[in-house]
């Protein structure tokens, strides 16, 4: 009896924020996200912003994903692309197979959002 795998279906979303692009990968990307992933590369790329990748929910990652990053990096001209949080799986495939020359990897969360003169604040804050 073939052997049942739990199947962690793979998305990706492209979100505009102010100060960059990001792609924000969840699940198994393969295969069969391959058609998402070129349309995403595509809408992310014509933003002309910097472009972040979020892959922290990431749980299997296969050359369909790889060549996703590299496409995003040998054609974002203007900015390198940063890859967020990315987990063993990914990190060992793009340090086996060197695209991780091509991103900025990156641990933590970095900032998108100014931190002046947003939130819920009224006005100047009493000193």
């Amino acid at each position: 009896m073939p052997q049942v795998r739990s199947v962690d279906p793979g998305s990706v979303h492209v979100l505009y924020e102010p100060r960059a692009t990001r792609v924000v990968l969840t699940g198994e990307i393969d295969a069969e996200l391959g058609p998402d992933l070129l349309e995403a590369a595509e809408d992310a790329l014509s933003s002309g912003r910097p472009l972040q990748v979020d892959a922290h929910h990431v749980t299997f990652m296969d050359s369909t994903g790889l060549a996703f990053l590299a496409r995003l990096a040998s054609r974002s001209k203007a900015h390198r692309v940063t890859l967020i949080r990315p987990p063993a799986v990914v990190r060992f495939l793009i340090e086996t197979t060197n695209i991780v020359q091509l991103l900025d990897v990156v641990d933590e969360e970095p900032g998108l959002t100014s931190t002046t003169g947003g939130g819920d604040e009224d006005g100047p804050q009493p000193a």
